[in-house]
């Protein structure tokens, strides 16, 4: 299986800048992954497509505010940090520009009030930290980073909270789990009044999710790891609903991959679980977890976009994404959604 075979051309135009003023107000394409059927509407209407009973898994992940900016206490070079990893002892950072770094480097942000030791350089201008700072670390990043906007948008984001889920909770990724954007508390609480499921799962998101295939033959591709956990509450939910043949939908890749894992590693069933997953799903994948996935649309060539070929068909995707060009659909993290839907 070719990388090239995920490829598409879109127009740049179509790349989201912006979150739209209201987030349900995005467009939603509904493909019914059996029967190749297309149909165009809006995202407040997905209650359309959800039944009493199903199952809707959602990413309670927040993202940090990890993008920060500081100056070399040697020389007053500026240093911009990607905070990527919590080691507990030291953070895995992405670092600009690297090579101005050395073991021993201090850098310092805002008025010295958060410090970064480098501990050790790695490769692909990754480098270990150890923060040294008093008082509460999420309360200094608040202050002093701003979110870590993926590299195709270029406009600045004027509210940062518009970067979280209206759900975020758990504190630990580098980038938004994007299809659940498009959730308002008002939607969420009109799906639960309809007799749906709502059930949480985490998955910390790293930048690996986002970046392309490089490796013409995909099964050459490293796939990158991400922490994920399940409690016993979820896992008894989803259990139970396996057994009645009621739908999992799944609420972005992110949660996809975590049930994904959980249902691989034993056996189909769910148990509570943590730990680090680099699963990679591609056309040719069982799924032993999910039935249906709402999703946003993704970059060419990327892991996430062979994720959905594989659940629904690269033929029925390729399809759809080109549908969603020509109809001129917002592409990537501030941009539309599809709901990959089938009856059990």
């Amino acid at each position: 299986m070719k990388t090239s075979d995920f490829d598409y051309e879109l127009p740049l135009s179509l790349i989201a800048q912006t979150p739209l003023e209201k987030r349900d107000d995005s467009k939603l394409l509904v493909l019914d992954k059996d029967t190749s059927k297309i149909e165009h509407t809006k995202f407040s209407d997905i209650t359309n497509y959800l039944k009493k009973g199903d199952i809707l898994v959602l990413n309670d992940t927040k993202v940090i505010p990890a993008r920060i900016i500081g100056i070399k206490e040697e020389t007053n070079a500026i240093i911009e940090l990607l905070l990527l990893k919590d080691l507990k002892d030291t953070w895995e950072c992405l670092s600009r520009p690297a090579k101005r770094l050395k073991v021993g480097t201090i850098i310092s942000f805002g008025s010295g009030e958060l410090k970064a030791e480098v501990k050790e350089k790695l490769n692909d201008g990754m480098v270990r930290v150890k923060l040294i700072y008093k008082g509460i670390l999420m309360e200094i990043l608040e202050k002093l980073g701003t979110m870590p906007l993926p590299p195709y948008i270029h406009e600045k984001l004027d509210n940062q909270k518009r970067y979280q889920t209206v759900y975020a909770k758990n504190i630990g990724s580098a980038a938004a789990p994007t299809a659940g954007l498009h959730f308002t508390e008002d939607l969420l609480k009109e799906i639960e009044d309809m007799g749906v499921i709502i059930t949480y799962v985490t998955l910390h998101v790293g930048l690996g999710t986002f970046r392309p295939v490089d490796e013409e033959n995909i099964l050459d591709h490293q796939m990158h790891s991400e922490y994920y956990e399940m409690s016993a509450e979820t896992a008894n939910i989803l259990n139970k609903a396996k057994e009645e043949k009621r739908r999992i939908i799944a609420v972005g890749t992110t949660s996809t991959r975590t049930l994904e894992t959980i249902a691989t590693n034993n056996s189909g069933k769910f148990v509570e679980s943590r730990g680090e997953t680099d699963i990679f799903i591609y056309p040719g994948y069982e799924f032993k977890g999910i039935d249906c996935l709402i999703t946003n649309f993704h970059l060419p060539k990327s892991t996430l976009l062979m994720l959905v070929s594989a659940l629904a068909g690269s033929e029925n995707i390729m399809k759809a994404y080109k549908d969603a060009i020509e109809k001129k659909y917002r592409f990537f993290s501030f941009g539309d959604a599809m709901f990959i839907k089938k009856d059990i």
